[in-house]
């Protein structure tokens, strides 16, 4: 594909050949007919000259995922941006087998779990950047405590949920979610978006101003600029936030073979966090705070670069770097009295605490592949280094004697081998995919202010195999199975009780069927097998392994395009959580609710479009032990189940020249759902509430 076609190429998936043989119907499922011949066009324009790359899950669309060797699904822009979704974690909420508790009402600490997986900081997941790993300690601080992504940068969100262990680890038992940036256009354009969210509730307001340049700069640079400032509270008191976000990418073509492509990004945040709810207070108003101590700061800079090297068809080279230096911090009140839990939200604070983290992590990761007959080898290698400074400071209210309660020190060295070979039989319907991966991760902790060192060292073969059967040119069959690893996280070696590296092996078996030339389905049974599952106890603030789990069930999705007009969607998932052994030994898994289903209704006629989403989740546990009845900090009990309604009507006008600007009016809970969860990090005690009814209004020119 030539430069002049597209700025940012598409990659050619190892699946690809099975893309090419789908029908023209199944590539173009789910779309308006007059949309169906571009993209007929565009996939046989396409798919037969995709040269082999080095990158597994290839480009996030819609073909990809169809011919994918297991459960994955492609959030593209218009879904994203079109949706009347509060931030982006809500926007991810209809996918099957993904649970989102929403903690600030903001998106700027996302909780998004996978499969009954504990969804607190989305600890469970492999989160990417554009492939490049995101969270602040990739292998000793795998929870998003720093979320570096804003909803108006990214063009597709691609969440796998199995099939991707070998090629992108460690921590990938829920999956991989790779948020993927705008990429920068073939010719000179510019987006100038703005978004007002008003809670109908308390009348708070939260702006998004968003602003996008980019192009050609010459025949063989591409540059583009992105800016995302966000202002305002959330829907309740003591949400003050603001955030800058500032992105440069760059693209150098130095010839036909070698390509260069670098992004660097600086990111900030400042915000107040609510907390957690008493019960009691809960009651009275929900929209209050408890927590008046309570904050967030954190900034991250980060770099990557990556160099391409294609010297034939059948041959790519790229060499993957990133860097990140890192400062995040949390405040908050503790009740040290001794009269309760810390963090009770009932009782006033003796100290306030902050815990500021410094973070500077490297990575280098080269990748090699190769097309040898009906052999796709895929070789890559990858280090990682991690420098942490983990501190906690406290201030006496009374006195106001500051402390310093924990100085940690921890330097981290991983290396990671994989190798993986896609084989292709029956003229390229049935592709086969063994693969290993080998992790050396080696941990040493130091307490700075006792002495005490400690080492703890993970080496682990993981391996894995995917297979891929396109049975008719309508139906396509996978399977997977593949383990996993989750290193030991550094707040969990140095408490009390007995944790270890955690492992895990990921079973899928699903199928993807054109029904209908307009109803597309598919299915996916899974299982997953966990050892030495860690989870943390509000109650004893103790990290506690709950041994062997077991998380299984089943995802449906179905897509029907009724006329050039309407476009109806339903999932549903079933999941079905116990673990296996320990105290609580035939219970369910914390935060797994059994059913979840999720409708949507998209209309478009001319000019206008309109959509309605509604999602139901199930009754879910809060705790290990599956307390029913209610405590009377909130500290554990039954969550509730809920439905969430969001609806949107949008209208493009043409504005001279080129120029398009699209208003967009949406409600976002329509219904006004009372639901919560209850607390996460610095607030573990008592209720969180989730965002009430929403206005929100939307204006974007593109020119």
């Amino acid at each position: 594909m030539s430069k002049s076609e597209v700025s940012t190429p598409l990659k050619r998936h190892p699946l690809s050949a099975a893309i090419a043989m789908l029908p023209v119907s199944l590539l173009a499922m789910g779309t308006a007919p007059g949309a169906q011949a571009q993209e007929q066009a565009e996939a046989a324009a396409l798919l037969p000259g995709l040269n082999v790359t080095a990158d597994w899950l290839g480009p996030p669309t819609e073909a990809s995922e169809r011919t994918y060797t297991g459960a994955r699904t492609v959030v593209e822009e218009e879904e994203l941006q079109d949706a009347g979704a509060l931030n982006l974690e809500d926007a991810l909420r209809p996918v099957p087998g993904v649970t989102v508790l929403d903690e600030t009402g903001t998106g700027v600490l996302p909780n998004i779990g996978v499969r009954g997986l504990n969804p607190l900081r989305s600890e469970r997941l492999q989160i990417l950047v554009d492939g490049y790993p995101i969270a602040i300690g990739p292998y000793s601080n795998v929870g998003v405590s720093l979320f570096p992504v804003t909803l108006p940068s990214l063009q597709a969100v691609d969440i796998v949920r199995g099939g991707a262990s070998v090629h992108y680890g460690p921590n990938n038992v829920g999956g991989v979610v790779n948020f993927v940036t705008k990429p920068i256009p073939a010719e000179t354009s510019q987006t100038l978006r703005e978004r007002v969210t008003i809670a109908e509730e308390t009348g708070n307001v939260f702006t998004d101003t968003y602003y996008r340049v980019g192009g050609q700069a010459t025949d063989k640079l591409d540059l583009q600029f992105q800016a995302n400032v966000q202002r305002g509270d959330g829907f309740r008191d003591h949400s003050d936030t603001k955030v800058d976000n500032l992105i440069l990418d760059a693209r150098y073509y130095l010839n036909d073979q070698h390509e260069l492509a670098s992004q660097l990004q600086y990111y900030r945040v400042d915000a107040e966090l609510p907390g957690a709810l008493t019960p009691e207070a809960y009651e009275q108003d929900r929209t209050q705070s408890q927590r008046p101590y309570d904050g967030y700061e954190a900034d991250m800079s980060r770099a990557t670069f990556t160099w391409t090297y294609t010297p034939a068809d059948n041959v790519e080279f790229q060499w993957r770097n990133f860097v990140h230096d890192a400062d995040r911090t949390f405040f908050f009140g503790q009740n040290l009295s001794g009269n309760g839990h810390w963090a009770d939200p009932g009782l006033d604070s003796t100290h306030i605490a902050d815990s500021p983290r410094l973070f500077t992590v490297l990575g280098t990761e080269p990748r090699l592949a190769i097309r040898h007959g009906r052999h796709d080898i895929t070789l890559g290698a990858r280090f990682v280094s991690e420098d942490v400074e983990f501190d906690v400071n406290r201030l006496e209210l009374s006195s106001g004697n500051r402390s310093v309660a924990r100085d940690w020190h921890l330097d981290t060295r991983a290396m990671a081998f994989y190798v993986s070979d896609t084989v292709s039989f029956l003229n390229d319907r049935l592709n086969v995919t063994p693969g290993l991966r080998y992790e050396d991760v080696d941990m040493d902790f130091r307490d700075n202010l006792s002495g005490n060192t400690e080492d703890n060292n993970a080496e682990e073969l993981l391996p894995g195999l995917t297979v891929g059967y396109q049975a008719s040119d309508d139906l396509f069959v996978f399977a997977n199975s593949q383990r996993s690893l989750v290193p030991v996280q550094i707040a969990q070696t140095t408490r009390e009780g007995a944790v270890a590296n955690e492992t895990a092996w990921n079973h899928e078996l699903g199928a993807r069927l054109q029904v209908t030339p307009d109803l597309f389905s598919s299915a996916t049974l899974f299982r997953i097998d966990y050892e030495d599952q860690i989870q943390f106890n509000r109650s004893t603030s103790r990290f506690e392994n709950l041994g062997e789990t077991r998380h299984q069930g089943i995802e449906l999705a179905n897509r029907w395009s009724l006329n050039n007009q309407w476009e109806l969607g339903l999932g549903y998932t079933f999941l079905d959580t116990e673990q296996l052994s320990g105290d609580n030994e035939g219970n369910e898994l914390p935060n797994a609710p059994t059913h979840k289903v999720s409708a949507e209704a998209v209309y478009t006629y001319q000019a206008w479009d309109a959509s309605v989403n509604w999602v139901y989740v199930s009754e879910s546990y809060s705790d290990a032990a599956n307390t029913e009845e209610e405590t009377s900090n909130g500290s554990a009990g039954e969550l509730p189940d809920y439905n969430l309604v969001t609806a949107r009507v949008g209208r493009d006008f043409a504005v001279g020249g080129d120029r398009v600007l699209n208003l967009g009016l949406a409600v976002n809970n329509l219904l006004d759902e009372d639901y919560y969860f209850r607390g996460v990090d610095v607030s573990p005690v008592g209720r969180v509430p989730q965002p009430g009814r929403s206005f929100i209004l939307e204006a974007q020119l593109d020119f």
